[in-house]
């Protein structure tokens, strides 16, 4: 069954970076996204309630900024990056040192799906920012994670836990479908 919602034009993200920065927890994997011109933040910002996406996050979904895979660049060594596959060609990017998931790609396509919760506080909240810098107040954390994007595998929402939440797609934001 596929049930769709249409993203009202009213919702304001804010600014929207020209870039941001991200990386895992213990370090050793860091990157750079440098977002092409006229990328869709809207569109771009998805969320996923597969159970595949949940085991691999520990949380109830996943939420991701669609890039194309050329505008990521690793800023550190590779050493301690590693894909598991749990879908032939469907890449789940994590640090081996520490842990943290980084990225979900399909590798026959162009683009990449960059956990949020791997973007730097300074980008995705504002931490550390300065005055007149090219960060706001706030950062771009409305922008990279707005949820008007797709809304994936909603046949596996929590019935009372993340069936209605706004940010999944219930207020009209973004696209929800479900799977066969």
């Amino acid at each position: 069954m596929t049930s769709i919602i249409t993203m009202t034009d009213t919702y304001d993200l804010g600014p929207f970076p020209r870039y941001i920065t991200g990386g895992c927890l213990c370090g050793k994997i860091a990157y750079r996204i440098d977002f092409p011109e006229g990328h869709d933040f809207k569109q771009a910002s998805n969320t996923c309630q597969c159970t595949q996406c949940r085991k691999n996050t520990s949380s109830l979904f996943f939420m991701w900024q669609r890039v194309p895979y050329a505008s990521l660049t690793w800023t550190t060594p590779l050493d301690a990056l590693k894909n598991f596959y749990c879908t032939p060609q469907r890449a789940r990017g994590f640090c081996m040192n520490c842990g943290t998931f980084l990225y979900w790609r399909d590798e026959t396509g162009p683009n990449v799906c960059v956990a949020i919760g791997t973007v730097n506080p300074l980008y995705l909240f504002g931490e550390g920012r300065e005055e007149g810098g090219e960060v706001p107040p706030g950062g771009f954390g409305r922008a990279l994670a707005s949820g008007c994007g797709v809304h994936g595998w909603t046949r596996n929402e929590i019935p009372g836990v993340t069936d209605n939440l706004p940010l999944l797609g219930v207020d009209g934001r973004g696209e929800r479908f479900e799977t066969e």
